[in-house]
Formats: C-alpha cells, structure tokens, sequence
C-alpha cells in the first residue's frame, strides 16, 4: 500500500447564522512519493484541508488516516506528537519569531520531541548551509529577505525529517524570482518515502506538481495527473 494519507467523506463546516460547508464529503488518497498542488479560488478550502492534514484543526465529520492508522482529533497530545514527528508545515507569512535569529528559530523546533540541544543545532545548521544560507545563521528575522526568511522556514518544516510536507502558499509574499527558487528548493525535497502537498493560485507552479486537485464548491476534482492508479 503506497498511500500515506486517506481521506474518506471528509466535512468541515462553520455554525453562524447558518452552516457553511467549506468541505463537503470529499474522499482521497494522497501517495508517498509524489508532489500534489491544491489550487481553487480564495475561499474554496485550501487552507481549511490542509489545517485537516496537519491535525491542527478537526472535521465535522468524516476521517483521516495517516499511515494506515485512524486520527482521533479527541486524542491532542498523541496529535501534536504525530505532527512533531512526522509533518513539516511551511506558511505563507513564514511565522518566524522575531526575537530569535534564523539558527534559533529552526532548532527551536527540534526540542519540542528531543532535549538534545547540541545535536538541534548541529543538524540546524547543516539544513541552513544545504539551503544556501550559512552566513544568516546569526540574523533576525527583520535582517532577512523575504525569499531568505522563507527558506529558513523551510529549513525549520525539515528538521525532523518529515514524511509529510504541508506548504500553504508558500510563495504567496515572495516576487515571482523569489518563489521559483523557493518552488525549485520545495521539489527537489521529493523522495520516494515522503509526500508532498502544497497550496498555491499560481498555475505555473501547480502544474509542476506530480497531480493538480482543484477545489471548488466544496468538492475536490483532480485536474492533471501523472500519477498511477
């Protein structure tokens, strides 16, 4: 079994004034290995399926398997563990803490699942140096570029070599030079034992992916693909 994630009769709604389903039953399996780009109008559930994908948010119905194995969204701290160790999320704005330099800020993220400071910082500086970055190690994150900030956000989703890479308009901030060698860095992180998913309204970049879903109504359509069944 090749599938890494599988989604089955997926809902997400939001009570207001009345429901709004943001998903609406959608089913999917999402194979290691491959590059898969989500694209859809502003509004049409990007964001609210990855947040699924990455546990951070809950259905209204419907499950997730990750590995073969049911998520409970009830049970948080083995959530929270699952994501520490097996996800690596990169955000549109970056979200680097502004009182930490670029190495502080990508180690920090190992020591929520391993106390082994000096090993953070030595593989930390070993993904800043393979991203091209050796001599930002001691900026903040306000003496960076946008494209540079973003690659140390990249360096951070890879420190605990995920099998599972979420990037949700990645480039969304950056100049059209900046996101394609951010693009470039995200393709070349493909291998056979890891899956990749991003957001994006670029159909450039999307069309680059292994398979396109497009989102629309609530309903996912897969638009290309060249993957096997």
């Amino acid at each position: 079994m090749n599938n890494l994630i599988v989604i089955k009769n997926l809902v997400k709604q939001y009570n207001s004034h009345k429901k709004i389903k943001i998903l609406n039953k959608i089913n999917f399996s999402f194979k290691k290995g491959k590059v898969y780009s989500l694209v859809g109008p502003s509004g049409s559930g990007k964001s609210t399926l990855l947040n699924l994908l990455s546990l951070i948010d809950r259905p209204s119905s419907g499950y997730i398997k990750i590995s073969n194995k049911n998520i409970n969204f009830l049970d948080t701290s083995i959530n929270d563990e699952l994501r520490a160790n097996k996800i690596g999320i990169i955000y549109q704005d970056n979200n680097l803490l502004s009182d930490f330099n670029a190495l502080e800020n990508v180690y920090l993220a190992r020591l929520s699942i391993d106390n082994n400071k000096n090993k953070a910082i030595e593989d930390s500086k070993k993904i800043i140096k393979n991203l091209g970055l050796s001599n930002r190690l001691e900026h903040f994150p306000s003496e960076l570029s946008g494209g540079e900030m973003q690659r140390i956000a990249i360096a951070r989703a890879l420190l605990n070599s995920p099998e599972i890479i979420l990037a949700d308009e990645p480039t969304g901030s950056l100049d059209y030079r900046n996101a394609k060698e951010v693009y470039k860095i995200l393709f070349k992180l493909k291998r056979f034992d890891r899956l990749i998913i991003f957001a994006t309204h670029n159909r450039y970049f999307a069309n680059m992916a292994d398979c396109k879903i497009e989102l629309i109504g609530g309903k996912i359509k897969v638009t290309n693909a060249r993957i096997n069944k």
